[in-house]
């Protein structure tokens, strides 16, 4: 099972809603819009993308870290390398 199981509907109400300001920034783009107004759209979706990720990487933490937290070994090592190169890559994006 994954470790969102739990926010699933949320976070895909969160999706439509990132997916809905990327089509509107496209619909800016074809109209010509402004393009600081466009830049704060983009600015907008990467937000809430970035809270997709963020509440992913909680649950993920939560659930299956912890998980192998509890059984110990190299499962817990290797989860715990998993969560720290997600980290990585969120902080560098």
């Amino acid at each position: 099972m994954v470790g969102y199981v739990d926010n699933k509907d949320a976070l895909l109400t969160r999706l439509r809603r990132a997916e809905g300001q990327v089509r509107g920034i496209q619909r800016m783009i074809e109209d010509d819009t402004y393009c600081i107004d466009v830049l704060t759209q983009v600015s907008a979706a990467t937000k809430a993308l970035e809270t997709v990720a963020l509440a992913l990487l909680e649950d993920h933490l939560r659930h299956c870290v912890a998980e192998a937290a509890a059984e110990g070994g190299t499962v817990a090592e290797e989860k715990i390398r998993e969560a720290s190169a997600a980290i990585a890559r969120l902080v560098r994006s």
